[in-house]
């Protein structure tokens, strides 16, 4: 089950029942099943805060995923900055909020498929996991 819940900002406009068969789809793509996700949408200043708190960061980022996969059943709390995504959105040329917010929305599930993007190379591996994603959205 995929869950949407907003916290102190407002719910962004989205296709809650397209985007969660695209991210089952997405996940098939990768031998996965969806187990329990739950988008939590929030200030750049939420998000700082989690990123103290729970992984000793200092800085603001626009998603962190909290990986409660099992097997191949993947769940996770995937809180996403729509400050940053709306500034990303903006700074990236030709990208624009609702492009911006679905790579987001898709990255976390890629981190729960197994793809990385810290380590040499696993940018690039990432950045083409977004795309081949984002080519599947049927919205």
């Amino acid at each position: 089950m995929i869950s949407y819940q907003s916290e102190g900002i407002q719910m962004p406009q989205l296709k809650k029942r397209e985007t969660t068969e695209w991210v089952k789809a997405v996940a098939a793509e990768y031998g996965k099943k969806v187990g329990e996700i739950a988008y939590i949408f929030c200030s750049d200043e939420k998000i700082l805060e989690v990123n103290r708190q729970y992984l000793q960061h200092d800085y603001y980022t626009d998603i962190i995923t909290f990986d409660y996969t099992e097997g191949n059943r993947i769940s996770g709390d995937l809180f996403i900055s729509l400050d940053t995504v709306r500034t990303n959105a903006e700074q990236f040329a030709g990208n624009d909020y609702q492009r911006e917010l679905h790579r987001v929305i898709i990255h976390g599930i890629l981190h729960l498929c197994g793809i990385n993007d810290k380590g040499p190379g696993e940018r690039e591996v990432m950045e083409a996991a977004e795309e081949k994603a984002l080519s599947m959205l049927p919205l």
